[in-house]
């Protein structure tokens, strides 16, 4: 493998992504899956984003957010998903050091802003419960675009300091690296001398944001919860927590495979096999994505009422052709 060096380090041209190790000769079935999962997430939150911006009463402040979390669920797993198709059904190992870096940039980018999202969402569901009279003055379209802003600065911030400190190893070992996308510690295991500043790195930034996004996230339901259990009445308090079900059901389907693959990759290397850590990895990115459009889409009535108008004025068009 040609590398370009200078004084203090090796950089190699390209990187070797195998996919998932132990199962390289089974690309092909294992792509049925990834790609169909992929398709559904594109298809739901095309289909979710197309709702809410057609449908006027669908353009308050929780819908903005909504739209929000689709166009990033449209991202995220097209960051990962393309390229790994490329390795099953092509044979195309090979990622540029520049594109590597710049795929890892973006996985983790857009998985702090989905992270920072459901933080915004949790703030909004508070203010609506806890100060309806006021939810519209307090939750303008300033407010909203200040807090988008935010979530995508943070993301950026948060995640360059990954790229920065992988730019600076020297990749005089084997390039070859065991996953399917080019994940922060798979590409510093790579690397020669010390990587302990990076696990550090990694530990640390992972820990605070998570940390951070689910205390705040606690904090706000802590609130909901108090205000919700004094309301007077049965239906008023069913009808307040329904409008917390779905969100609630979209933080789990986020929250719980990320502290799987967490706990996973730093205490059981040795127990569960690395495979396993590759495919989890890849359903944390593509499973909420998935799932979110479908979870919204059955506990919001509005948007509920919205796909079923489209699909029966859809299965009536096919009809009439026939």
């Amino acid at each position: 493998m040609k590398v370009t060096h200078n004084t203090t380090n090796f950089i190699p041209l390209t990187f070797i992504l195998i996919g998932i190790p132990g199962l390289e000769e089974h690309g092909l079935w294992l792509s049925i899956p990834f790609v169909s999962v992929y398709l559904l997430s594109l298809l739901g939150n095309c289909i979710l984003l197309f709702i809410l911006k057609t449908d006027r009463s669908l353009h308050g402040p929780m819908y903005f957010l909504l739209s929000l979390l689709a166009a990033n669920d449209l991202a995220l797993p097209s960051t990962t998903v393309p390229r790994m198709l490329g390795i099953f059904w092509l044979g195309y190992l090979e990622i540029s050091f520049a594109g590597c870096l710049t795929q890892m940039f973006f996985v983790y980018s857009f998985l702090v802003v989905e992270s920072g999202i459901l933080v915004a969402m949790a703030f909004d569901r508070y203010v609506a419960i806890c100060y309806p009279l006021r939810y519209s003055s307090l939750l303008t379209s300033a407010i909203l675009e200040k807090i988008a802003t935010v979530v995508i600065f943070r993301a950026v911030i948060a995640v360059l300091p990954f790229a920065l400190s992988l730019s600076q190893l020297s990749y005089c070992k084997s390039s070859v690296i065991s996953h399917s996308y080019c994940d922060h510690m798979a590409v510093a295991k790579v690397a020669c001398g010390d990587v302990r500043f990076d696990n550090i790195l990694g530990l640390v930034v992972s820990l605070s944001i998570s940390g951070f996004d689910l205390l705040a996230i606690g904090m706000s339901y802590v609130m909901i919860l108090n205000a919700i259990l004094r309301l007077p009445s049965k239906h008023a308090r069913h009808k307040a927590f329904s409008t917390c079900g779905a969100h609630v059901f979209v933080i789990l389907i986020f929250y719980t495979p990320a502290v799987f693959n967490f706990a996973t990759y730093r205490f059981g290397q040795k127990t569960i096999p690395h495979h396993t850590h590759v495919v989890s990895a890849n359903f944390h990115i593509l499973v909420p994505s998935m799932l979110n459009p479908v979870v919204y889409g059955i506990k919001t009535k509005l948007i509920r009422q919205r796909v079923v108008h489209i699909l029966h004025k859809g299965g009536l068009q096919f009809w009439r052709l026939y």
